[in-house]
């Protein structure tokens, strides 16, 4: 019955699939929409996954399959307990907030996820003791379910459902489960006595030690030995035996094997959390972006697995040195526009193929199953933890993700030539080394002698790199050669600090990167400070100029008129520190207080060898609060500030937790009756103005933006960036200025548009891809859009 089979694993896998991006979801506002909450989150996934298999792996080899199902049975029933999913607490702060994360992960849904993990390994472990067909397929069927809910989350579920409405559809999606795995149980029951033994009609994949292309004799399938059906004699003989007798009961898996299954399952799970933190990093956490990879990820799993689509993976070796030639530049040379986004998911795909398809021509008999799968399970947590726990504490950058590419070409299958291979060798030494060297030189020169960087030396770097990977691309029926060309060519470009700047300092932590760069202007020396690729502050050396707003909060831009007009009330609540840039607007008589969850940028924007404008600022006193803004401006006196801004979302992660109408609520309890709320809504890839102007129209406030979006020359070389902001107060005689400027105008706000609540947001519905082109379409006011008060 292997429908019954392959329908509960789909369900299981949906529910797994679905519950990993509901609760990554919940867990990204009040843990500060950082990237590495994803990455954490996949390591609780993974850590689940991994216990599960082994459970798995355990209780099949103790129990058999029959008297397994037994114990499976009672399992099933307690996790029932914890249903429907409960979102761990916001977090303050705190010396290791990974450790913290997992940790409440694990007390609040570890048990769930933990059972819904054992499915596909011991699903299959029973179908194979009672049926005489191959069970590796059902594995197929499990990732179909999983490619399905991963695509529907941001398509159906997300912009639909809230929260808690997406737990309980969840808990009652785990009854079902139940009630399949125990009908899975019953057919076992009655059908593993008679199907004992092995089937020799049944043939499965030839192992990998036969290559790749070879053909073999079938090779039987195995059954469960029983007390009717005892193994025969060649089933107890050590080893493998001989091949034409098949895949035996017997059959060793010794800890090379193993070790080998790990491995190739390391590399693209490794791979995965590298690309997906790369994009999300550059682009924005959201959804649509994070899942593509996981898609991705799966379905090179279903097409290695499913039957008849076996040679799949070949396609892979052959596409992974050529997609890995130009992605190497793009990296080496930190090219991150959205433009090259299609190279990096191609280029994962292929190596995921590559790997994939290594484990799947190497998968062993059924009594090595569960093995397998553990080491799969084994190897993708490592990968996870190397992620998501190592890897922010050894790189001050995310050296990860070219480092799994490299171990991706290194597992390609070396294609033997039949030339006698030292004077081909040679051959190809004799021109390529000269070559090599003059790239490494040239990347080194470049990078490591202080050349300040200009268009015209990135273009050099980045005709020396590509002559370096092109040298060795040349290798590519060498894994080994083409990995160490690809390794030489990213250690001597990654050096690069790019166009940005020349790198002062760098820290990389739970929250991302924060770099401090330094760059030549026509006013002379700056300081930047980039958190990823996108600027949270700039700072002229000059000092007839260092107290001087640059960047989005330059004195021409709208947060200066915000500022002219700040009345009844002395202090001030800035959310989101970056460089400290908004101190320069602080007056003799007033408290500020700011708010920043990072503490590398509390570290930076206090060292006076970076920034100054903390220290050179004229406010009677300043507050630093390091932990999470919502959590810690609770703790405000009620009516305290005459003005709250919230700069935090000009990032590429934007923590939603922040434009909620609970979090509006809060803002308003702690603002005078006159106050301004400011939101800085700048941003590369997400349109926020139809999210505040909801905001505002649910709360009965007033909402005005300006778009800051045209920028001259001459205000560019001064330091100035395009910004847009968003002010609300409670009726329009607060807005002073502001409310008779024509260049403020009243949100935009789509029929459609839903105001965000605690458990609900929708990111994903307000991304764009052309910022600039949107700007100007805004201006020019369609009249399909309602507009708030």
């Amino acid at each position: 019955m292997p429908w019954l089979f392959g329908l509960t694993l789909f369900v299981s896998a949906a529910l797994l699939f679905v519950g990993q991006p509901m609760i990554a979801k919940s867990l990204l506002p009040p843990w500060g929409g950082s990237p590495s909450v994803w990455n954490t989150c996949m390591v609780f996934f993974q850590a689940a996954l991994l216990a599960g298999y082994a459970y798995a792996h355990a209780t099949t080899a103790w129990l058999g399959a029959r008297r397994q199902t037994l114990l499976h049975a009672g399992l099933l029933l307690v996790p029932w307990a914890f249903l429907p999913f409960a979102v761990p607490a916001e977090v303050g702060p705190s010396a290791s907030p990974t450790l913290r994360l997992l940790g409440s992960l694990v007390a609040t849904n570890g048990l769930p996820f933990f059972v819904v993990s054992t499915t596909a390994p011991l699903l299959q472990r029973w179908f194979a003791s009672a049926d005489p067909r191959d069970p590796y397929p059902l594995y197929a069927a499990s990732n179909v379910g999983s490619l399905l809910a991963l695509l529907a989350y941001p398509l159906v579920i997300e912009p639909n459902l809230g929260l808690g409405q997406q737990g309980m559809i969840w808990a009652g999606g785990y009854g079902l489960l139940v009630a399949l795995t125990f009908s899975c149980a019953v057919f076992v029951w009655r059908n593993e006595t008679e199907h004992g033994g092995y089937d020799a009609s049944v043939t499965p994949v030839p192992l990998a030690s036969e290559g790749w292309g070879a053909g073999s004799e079938p090779a039987p399938m195995l059954r469960e030995p029983t007390a009717l059906h005892p193994p025969s004699p060649a089933l107890t003989r050590k080893g493998r035996g001989d091949r034409k007798d098949g895949v035996f009961a017997g059959e060793r898996i010794d800890g090379v094997r193993f070790a080998r299954w790990v491995a190739l399952a390391f590399v693209p799970s490794s791979w995965l959390l590298g690309v997906t933190t790369y994009l999300t990093t550059d682009i924005a956490p959201v959804p649509l972006l994070w899942v593509v990879p996981l898609a991705l990820y799966l379905l090179s799993f279903i097409l290695v697995f499913a039957r008849g689509t076996r040679p799949i993976d070949a396609w892979g070796v052959r596409l992974l040195p050529l997609l890995a030639f130009p992605l190497a530049l793009v990296l080496g040379l930190g090219l991150a526009q959205a433009f090259w986004l299609p190279l990096h998911l191609l280029t994962f795909f292929a190596g995921a193929l590559v790997c994939h398809g290594a484990l799947a021509r190497d998968r062993p008999g059924v009594y090595g199953l569960t093995a397998f799968y553990l080491a799969l399970a084994v190897g993708g947590v490592l990968g996870g933890l190397f992620n998501a726990l190592i890897a922010p504490q050894v790189f001050d950058r995310i050296a990860e993700y070219p480092l799994a590419l490299v171990l991706g070409c290194l597992a390609l299958p070396s294609i033997p030539s039949r030339r006698n291979k030292w004077p081909a060798l040679s051959r190809h030494s004799l021109w390529a080394l000269p070559l090599a060297i003059f790239g490494i030189i040239a990347l080194l020169v470049r990078n490591v002698g202080g050349i300040e960087p200009t268009p015209l030396g990135t273009m050099l770097e980045f005709l020396a790199s590509g002559l370096l990977v092109f040298v060795w691309y040349r290798h590519r029926s060498h894994p080994a050669r083409l990995a160490l060309g690809l390794g030489a060519a990213l250690l001597a470009s990654g050096l690069s600090d790019g166009l940005s700047g020349r790198t002062l300092f760098r820290e990389r932590n739970f929250f991302g990167t924060a770099r401090v760069t330094t760059a030549s202007t026509p006013h002379g020396e700056v300081h930047r400070l980039f958190h990823g690729n996108t600027l949270h502050g700039q700072q002229a050396l000059d000092p007839s100029r260092r107290r001087e707003p640059l960047a989005y909060f330059h004195r021409t831009g709208p947060i200066a008129q915000v500022f002219s007009v700040l009345h009844d009330g002395p202090n001030v609540a800035i959310v989101g520190l970056g460089a400290g840039s908004l101190a320069a607007y602080a007056r003799e008589n007033e408290r500020w207080t700011f708010y920043e969850i990072d503490p590398a940028v509390i570290r930076i924007a206090r060292d006076p060898r970076y920034f100054t404008f903390l220290s050179d600022s004229r406010a009677e006193r300043i507050d630093v609060l390091e932990g999470d803004a919502r959590l810690r401006i609770r703790e405000a006196p009620e009516h305290g500030f005459g003005l709250i801004v919230l700069d935090a979302f000009s990032s590429d992660a934007v923590p939603t937790h922040l434009l909620t109408r609970e979090a509006l609520a809060l803002y308003r309890a702690k603002l005078v009756a006159a106050g301004l709320i400011v939101f800085n809504i700048t941003n590369r890839y997400l349109d926020l103005e139809p999210v505040i102007g909801a905001l505002a129209r649910d709360a009965a406030m007033v909402c005005r933006v300006r778009y800051d979006v045209v920028v001259s020359d001459e205000e560019k070389a001064d330091g100035k960036e395009a910004s847009i902001w968003a002010v609300l107060a409670t009726d329009e005689e607060n807005l002073g200025i502001v409310a008779h400027d024509d260049r403020w105008f009243p949100a935009r706000v789509p029929a459609a548009t839903s105001t965000w609540r605690d458990d609900f947001s929708d990111l994903a519905s307000h991304l764009v891809l052309r910022r600039r082109f949107r700007a100007e379409r805004l201006v020019a006011r369609p009249p399909d859009a309602t507009i708030t008060p």
